[in-house]
Protein backbone atom coordinates (compact mmCIF):
# COMPACT_ATOMS: atom_id res chain seq x y z
CA UNK A 1 0.00 0.00 0.00
CA UNK A 2 1.50 3.04 -1.14
CA UNK A 3 1.02 6.12 1.52
CA UNK A 4 1.67 9.54 1.16
CA UNK A 5 2.12 11.45 3.85
CA UNK A 6 1.59 15.04 3.12
CA UNK A 7 2.98 17.84 6.21
CA UNK A 8 5.51 19.96 7.13
CA UNK A 9 8.32 19.85 9.93
CA UNK A 10 6.92 22.58 12.10
CA UNK A 11 3.16 21.59 11.99
CA UNK A 12 2.43 19.98 15.45
CA UNK A 13 -0.59 18.28 14.13
CA UNK A 14 1.49 16.39 11.42
CA UNK A 15 3.49 14.96 14.70
CA UNK A 16 0.68 14.09 16.22
CA UNK A 17 -0.82 12.55 13.01
CA UNK A 18 2.45 10.88 11.92
CA UNK A 19 2.22 8.83 15.53
CA UNK A 20 -1.45 8.03 14.72
CA UNK A 21 -0.45 6.82 11.90
CA UNK A 22 2.00 4.82 13.09
CA UNK A 23 -0.28 3.38 15.86
CA UNK A 24 -2.98 2.32 12.88
CA UNK A 25 -0.15 0.31 11.00
CA UNK A 26 0.55 -1.57 14.12
CA UNK A 27 -2.42 -2.61 14.41
CA UNK A 28 -2.73 -4.17 10.64
CA UNK A 29 1.25 -5.57 10.53
CA UNK A 30 0.31 -6.92 7.75
CA UNK A 31 0.05 -3.89 5.32
CA UNK A 32 3.44 -3.68 4.45
CA UNK A 33 2.92 0.18 3.53
CA UNK A 34 5.11 2.54 1.90
CA UNK A 35 5.52 5.39 3.25
CA UNK A 36 6.24 9.20 1.25
CA UNK A 37 7.05 11.80 3.09
CA UNK A 38 5.35 14.38 0.76
CA UNK A 39 6.85 18.60 1.69
CA UNK A 40 3.79 21.22 2.21
CA UNK A 41 5.67 24.68 3.01
CA UNK A 42 3.68 26.14 5.48
CA UNK A 43 6.06 29.35 4.97
CA UNK A 44 7.89 29.21 2.25
CA UNK A 45 8.20 33.13 2.50
CA UNK A 46 10.61 32.65 5.46
CA UNK A 47 14.41 33.84 5.14
CA UNK A 48 16.58 31.06 5.33
CA UNK A 49 17.70 31.92 8.72
CA UNK A 50 13.60 32.18 10.30
CA UNK A 51 11.79 34.17 12.43
CA UNK A 52 11.22 34.74 16.35
CA UNK A 53 9.11 32.52 17.06
CA UNK A 54 6.77 34.55 19.47
CA UNK A 55 6.66 37.28 16.51
CA UNK A 56 5.43 34.84 14.29
CA UNK A 57 2.45 33.19 15.97
CA UNK A 58 1.50 36.44 17.24
CA UNK A 59 0.71 37.59 13.78
CA UNK A 60 -0.52 34.20 12.95
CA UNK A 61 -3.14 33.72 15.62
CA UNK A 62 -3.48 37.52 16.70
CA UNK A 63 -2.36 37.43 19.73
CA UNK A 64 -0.70 35.63 23.38
CA UNK A 65 -4.46 34.24 24.24
CA UNK A 66 -5.21 32.84 21.23
CA UNK A 67 -1.73 30.79 20.78
CA UNK A 68 -2.18 29.83 24.10
CA UNK A 69 -5.40 28.16 23.43
CA UNK A 70 -4.14 26.50 20.40
CA UNK A 71 -0.91 25.55 22.23
CA UNK A 72 -3.10 23.70 24.95
CA UNK A 73 -5.45 21.90 22.54
CA UNK A 74 -2.53 20.50 20.49
CA UNK A 75 -0.14 19.41 23.91
CA UNK A 76 -3.55 17.40 25.07
CA UNK A 77 -3.11 15.78 21.57
CA UNK A 78 0.23 15.18 21.90
CA UNK A 79 0.24 13.79 25.30
CA UNK A 80 -2.12 11.13 24.31
CA UNK A 81 0.15 10.18 21.23
CA UNK A 82 3.78 10.20 24.07
CA UNK A 83 4.51 13.13 22.86
CA UNK A 84 5.97 15.79 25.54
CA UNK A 85 5.60 19.17 23.00
CA UNK A 86 7.72 21.83 24.92
CA UNK A 87 6.24 25.32 22.77
CA UNK A 88 8.10 27.67 25.19
CA UNK A 89 11.26 26.30 24.10
CA UNK A 90 11.01 27.29 20.37
CA UNK A 91 13.24 30.45 19.32
CA UNK A 92 12.55 30.35 15.93
CA UNK A 93 10.30 29.38 13.62
CA UNK A 94 12.80 28.15 10.87
CA UNK A 95 12.24 28.28 6.70
CA UNK A 96 11.74 24.19 6.37
CA UNK A 97 12.81 23.70 2.91
CA UNK A 98 16.22 21.83 3.97
CA UNK A 99 14.86 19.66 6.65
CA UNK A 100 12.63 18.13 3.66
CA UNK A 101 15.77 18.32 1.60
CA UNK A 102 17.14 15.86 4.69
CA UNK A 103 14.46 13.74 4.39
CA UNK A 104 15.02 13.01 1.00
CA UNK A 105 18.34 12.74 1.07
CA UNK A 106 17.89 10.38 3.90
CA UNK A 107 15.55 8.14 1.69
CA UNK A 108 18.70 7.50 -0.41
CA UNK A 109 19.72 5.07 2.87
CA UNK A 110 15.80 4.13 3.72
CA UNK A 111 15.83 6.15 7.07
CA UNK A 112 13.85 8.65 5.63
CA UNK A 113 11.20 8.04 8.67
CA UNK A 114 14.05 7.98 11.07
CA UNK A 115 14.78 11.75 10.13
CA UNK A 116 11.32 12.80 10.22
CA UNK A 117 10.83 11.31 14.03
CA UNK A 118 13.91 12.89 14.79
CA UNK A 119 13.57 16.28 13.27
CA UNK A 120 9.90 16.54 15.06
CA UNK A 121 11.46 15.57 18.53
CA UNK A 122 14.59 18.15 18.04
CA UNK A 123 12.08 21.01 16.97
CA UNK A 124 8.75 20.32 19.35
CA UNK A 125 10.50 18.68 22.50
CA UNK A 126 14.36 20.41 22.50
CA UNK A 127 13.52 23.67 21.21
CA UNK A 128 16.52 22.89 18.51
CA UNK A 129 16.72 25.40 15.19
CA UNK A 130 15.80 22.93 12.44
CA UNK A 131 16.80 25.64 10.13
CA UNK A 132 20.32 25.32 10.71
CA UNK A 133 21.93 23.05 8.53
CA UNK A 134 24.78 22.38 11.45
CA UNK A 135 22.05 20.42 13.51
CA UNK A 136 20.10 18.93 9.96
CA UNK A 137 23.40 17.13 9.97
CA UNK A 138 23.47 15.94 13.10
CA UNK A 139 19.93 14.89 12.84
CA UNK A 140 20.93 13.12 10.08
CA UNK A 141 24.30 11.60 11.41
CA UNK A 142 22.08 10.12 14.66
CA UNK A 143 19.59 8.28 12.34
CA UNK A 144 22.61 6.85 10.30
CA UNK A 145 23.87 9.06 7.26
CA UNK A 146 27.06 10.21 7.10
CA UNK A 147 28.44 13.90 8.47
CA UNK A 148 30.21 14.96 5.73
CA UNK A 149 28.37 13.78 2.77
CA UNK A 150 25.17 15.25 4.30
CA UNK A 151 26.64 18.67 5.34
CA UNK A 152 27.62 19.15 1.82
CA UNK A 153 24.55 18.10 0.72
CA UNK A 154 22.76 20.72 2.63
CA UNK A 155 25.41 23.16 2.08
CA UNK A 156 24.32 23.10 -1.66
CA UNK A 157 21.28 23.73 -3.45
CA UNK A 158 20.56 20.10 -4.82
CA UNK A 159 17.04 18.87 -4.27
CA UNK A 160 15.83 22.45 -3.85
CA UNK A 161 14.19 22.48 -7.06
CA UNK A 162 12.48 19.05 -6.35
CA UNK A 163 10.85 19.74 -3.02
CA UNK A 164 9.54 22.91 -3.93
CA UNK A 165 7.75 21.05 -6.98
CA UNK A 166 6.40 18.71 -4.57
CA UNK A 167 5.09 21.37 -2.40
CA UNK A 168 3.47 22.78 -5.82
CA UNK A 169 2.18 19.63 -6.53
CA UNK A 170 0.37 18.63 -3.24
CA UNK A 171 -1.39 22.18 -3.73
CA UNK A 172 -2.39 21.09 -7.25
CA UNK A 173 -3.62 18.39 -5.89
CA UNK A 174 -6.08 20.40 -3.52
CA UNK A 175 -4.28 20.02 -0.36
CA UNK A 176 -4.65 23.41 1.26
CA UNK A 177 -4.26 22.29 4.92
CA UNK A 178 -1.12 19.79 6.96
CA UNK A 179 -1.43 16.63 7.91
CA UNK A 180 -3.22 15.44 4.88
CA UNK A 181 -2.74 11.47 3.81
CA UNK A 182 -3.28 9.58 0.33
CA UNK A 183 -3.64 6.35 -0.37
CA UNK A 184 -2.23 4.77 -3.07
CA UNK A 185 -3.08 7.81 -5.59
CA UNK A 186 -6.78 7.76 -4.77
CA UNK A 187 -8.24 8.12 -1.02
CA UNK A 188 -7.47 11.35 0.50
CA UNK A 189 -7.73 11.93 4.64
CA UNK A 190 -7.53 15.32 5.79
CA UNK A 191 -6.06 16.36 9.21
CA UNK A 192 -4.67 14.67 12.12
CA UNK A 193 -7.31 11.62 12.52
CA UNK A 194 -7.49 9.05 15.10
CA UNK A 195 -6.11 5.54 14.41
CA UNK A 196 -10.20 4.26 14.48
CA UNK A 197 -10.66 6.23 11.35
CA UNK A 198 -7.10 5.67 9.62
CA UNK A 199 -7.95 1.94 9.92
CA UNK A 200 -11.65 1.80 8.09
CA UNK A 201 -9.65 3.90 5.04
CA UNK A 202 -6.52 1.28 5.25
CA UNK A 203 -9.35 -2.04 5.79
CA UNK A 204 -11.14 -0.19 2.49
CA UNK A 205 -7.92 0.29 0.52
CA UNK A 206 -6.89 -3.26 1.22
CA UNK A 207 -10.50 -4.64 -0.04
CA UNK A 208 -10.13 -2.70 -3.21
CA UNK A 209 -6.75 -4.36 -3.62
CA UNK A 210 -7.60 -7.66 -2.76
CA UNK A 211 -10.67 -6.79 -5.69
CA UNK A 212 -8.76 -5.55 -8.23
CA UNK A 213 -6.25 -8.81 -7.82
CA UNK A 214 -8.75 -11.14 -8.02
CA UNK A 215 -10.88 -9.38 -11.15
Amino acid sequence: MRIEYVFDTVCPWCYVGKRRLDRALALRPDTRPVIRWQPFLLNPDLPPEGVDRAAYLDRKFGGPARVLRVHAAVTAAGQAEGIEFDFERIGRTPNTLNSHRLIRFAAGIGCESDVVEALYRAYFIQGIDIGDNGVLAEIGVQCGLDRADTRRYLDSDIDSAAVLAENSRAHRLGVNGVPCLILDGTYALAGAQEPDILLRLIDIVRETETEAAFS
